[in-house]
């Protein structure tokens, strides 16, 4: 099997990791701090410190790997979806890499990586599966048929999980990114304080009702007493998670019911989250189903599962050319 150099751009972090025979050597992420400034990332910014952190980040995860890039048999990376700005400056290095040795591109989707950050490491599960894959971006349940073939059968019709986590956190004046910081302070409330819980149906998802319940309740409770949250944070942000915790762990009811698929996996950086993580491992023992959660490192946006998936690609021999250009909407 082939040692792979992979590159991570899609967003504000930038990662390198070195795969050799689908084992990870190395995993190296460089994170923009400059984003909590501004309550969010801002595109610019994210573009121009990916091409400040690119060249550290992959010449430490050859130091890490305890190689060099003559032992380089392929360039796997982000194609989309992201940032665009982001987007480019990983695709450029990929491309100049590559074209410097005369070594093959693999363009990855970041969601399909996500899924695929399970066999980063052991225990990794059986084919077919079924995927919840959550982050600030994307809410999807995922059925993995192969490594190469995932059908989405449920998403969400406008916010995701995460942004639901950083924007209603923003409301209780946490800072950015929010999610983390709701898990923390949930830790130590009870969820008291009643919010909405939109079901678009079928196994789709909609978070954007109840940032907009929490906006309403927040406006009445402070009108009623203005140290509502900073009396209430604690139990506010449990509240929150609650809502948004359940609202996953039944669509992943709904989907092993019609799927009859048991074995169930997270994937996704709010699969970093403690109350999910306990939540599907909990309903995974009680359904008598085989549950699958990556260690935190494999949780968040990171090169690990590009490579593991361009190992994947590189096996079944797709490959791209070096017209190849970042999208968006992958």
């Amino acid at each position: 099997m082939p040692t792979i150099l992979a590159i991570e751009s899609s967003c504000d972090d930038t990662s390198a990791a070195i795969v050799k025979d689908g084992k990870v050597l190395s995993n190296v992420t460089a994170t923009q701090a400059i984003h909590v400034e501004f309550g969010g990332v801002v595109p610019e910014h994210a573009s121009r410190a990916h091409q400040r952190n690119i060249v550290p980040t992959v010449a430490v995860a050859f130091q890490r790997a305890e190689l060099t890039p003559e032992d380089v048999d392929a360039v796997a990376f982000t194609r989309g979806p992201g940032l665009i700005g982001s987007l480019m400056v990983g695709v450029s290095f990929a491309k100049a890499f590559a074209l410097a040795r005369d070594l093959p591109l693999i363009e990855v989707d970041h969601m399909q990586a996500h899924v695929l950050a399970h066999f980063a490491e052991d225990p990794k599960p059986e084919f077919p599966f079924l995927c919840l894959t959550v982050s600030g971006g994307h809410t999807q349940l995922v059925v993995v048929r192969t490594a190469l073939d995932q059908k989405v059968i449920g998403r969400t019709l406008d916010d995701a999980a995460g942004e639901a986590f950083d924007k209603t956190g923003k409301m209780l004046g946490l800072d950015y990114p929010a999610g983390p910081e709701v898990d923390r302070l949930a830790q130590t409330g009870q969820p008291t304080v009643a919010f909405a819980r939109p079901d678009p149906g079928e196994l789709n998802f909609s978070f954007s009702g109840l940032k907009t319940s929490v906006l309403y309740t927040l406006q009445k409770k402070l009108r009623e007493d203005p140290d509502f949250v900073k009396n209430n944070l604690a139990d506010t942000c449990a509240s929150i998670q609650e809502v948004i915790v359940s609202v996953l762990l039944r669509k992943i009811e709904l989907a092993v019911a019609q799927t009859g698929l048991t074995r169930v996996a997270l994937a996704g950086g709010v699969s970093a989250n403690s109350s999910l993580r306990a939540g599907l491992t909990e309903l995974g023992k009680e359904k008598g189903w085989q549950t699958f959660i990556p260690r935190f490192e494999y949780c968040t946006d990171n090169a690990a599962m590009i490579g593991v998936t361009g190992a994947f690609k590189y096996a079944a021999g797709k490959f791209v050319g070096q017209d190849v250009a970042p999208a968006a909407r992958f």
